[in-house]
């Protein structure tokens, strides 16, 4: 069998090393020039931990992630306002937690690619042509591709997804905020930060920061906002939504990169009626997008796609590998889903009697019971769809 992965990001990669082990022929085609630099701190955990361990790149990803002692909301000045302790969350989701920057997490999942796929840069889908026994594509260089199946893991603002199921209009969701990331240098800020992850303790804004093994400083921002526009130029945009800021702020933004090197989106979910049609599926964010606010994306990524390729593996024939993948799969998302919704009001609080209430509850999550419900109110319900797939798991 024969696939053809649309998109080198973290469910693309880990979809194709997946594919690979399982005896497929795989090609993946990537629009950008290279691996990707920009991306955030991620909080690793839940299904796609379970699906990495089954992978064999746990020990990679812990040498690769960062030891991060503490989150927590400073003021103007950069006191301290309330504290999450990463051994209370630790214990919630049963110390199977890592901190991962998400360009190390990709950097992770290429190096676990063997020399059989065929990873291709600076190339795209043009032309779909799909029919109930394969596909043939045209790219972006020219050539043709025939394969037994297409999966678009193309992210929020997939191009298969459009060319198959039509404008994204119809299936995002737009949460009301837009995200940044950007890695800048200032061991100023470095020496403030260090092994904590600090968020400025605002109203309708925030910014966070982590410091690096390299002493540059990695930055994360969000902001409420009703236009899911994205701005022109989006350096500019950080200067001016986040003016005003304390603490480190003004620093980072003096450091900025330009805006090639800044990730800049909206904060949005992806819900279509079907992920697949025909011999074209969908894994990750082209089809099950949670938002930031759920803080599992990369993970449902691994885990999406390594239950995605179990069951194309273990079904009678592609058609209900695929529909086996969807009826497992979508509950986890939707649930994931739920949560961030739910989530949203707190991630970046609107009125200071939320942002009373969210310290509060930061404070209180070292007592008894309090952390594990923190755990479920961040993560969801837990699932073990992956676990069940892999005796040595469950053993």
């Amino acid at each position: 069998m024969k696939a053809v992965i649309c998109g080198a990001g973290i469910a693309g990669l880990a979809l194709a090393q997946r594919l690979d082990t399982l005896g497929w022929e795989v090609v993946v085609v990537e629009r950008a020039p290279g691996p990707r630099t920009q991306g955030y701190m991620i909080d690793f955990f839940g299904p796609g931990y379970d699906a990495a361990e089954a992978m064999g790149l746990l020990s990679r990803l812990r040498r690769l992630a960062y030891p991060v002692k503490e989150a927590a909301s400073v003021d103007h000045h950069g006191h301290t306002r309330a504290r999450l302790t990463y051994a209370q969350f630790g214990r919630a989701v049963r110390g199977r937690l890592l901190s991962l920057m998400r360009p190390d997490l990709e950097q992770a999942l290429r190096e676990s690619l063997s020399e059989r796929v065929d990873l291709r840069f600076a190339t795209s889908i043009r032309h779909i042509d799909n029919h109930a026994t394969g596909v043939c594509l045209t790219l972006t260089d020219g050539s043709t591709l025939t394969a037994d199946l297409l999966v678009g893991a193309d992210g929020i603002h997939s191009t298969v997804r459009s060319v198959i199921h039509g404008d994204e209009t119809r299936y995002l969701r737009y949460l009301g905020f837009h995200t940044a990331a950007f890695v800048f240098d200032a061991p100023d800020v470095h020496a403030q930060v260090r092994d904590r992850f600090c968020l400025t303790d605002t109203l309708g804004r925030q910014m966070g920061f982590y410091g690096l093994r390299d002493g540059k400083v990695a930055a994360f921002a969000v902001h409420r906002t009703p236009d899911p526009t994205l701005p022109s130029d989006v350096r500019s945009a950080l200067l001016r939504e986040y003016a005003g800021l304390g603490w480190v702020v003004p620093r980072a933004l003096e450091q900025c990169p330009p805006a090639d090197r800044v990730y800049y989106d909206q904060v949005a979910q992806i819900d279509l009626p079907h992920w697949s049609r025909d011999r074209v599926t969908l894994v990750g964010d082209a089809c099950q997008a949670v938002s930031l606010l759920a803080g599992q994306g990369s993970s449902l990524g691994i885990a999406g796609a390594y239950l995605l390729a179990e069951q194309l593996h273990h079904s009678d024939s592609i058609e209900a590998g695929l529909a086996a993948y969807e009826r497992l799969w979508r509950p986890v998302v939707a649930d994931k889903q739920r949560t961030a919704r739910k989530a949203a009001r707190w991630f970046v609080p609107d009125a200071a009697w939320q942002l009373h209430v969210r310290r509060g509850i930061l404070k209180a999550a070292g007592l008894p019971g309090i952390n594990r419900y923190l755990g479920v109110a961040l993560a969801g319900k837990p699932t073990s769809v992956v676990v069940e797939l892999n005796p040595a798991q469950r053993g």
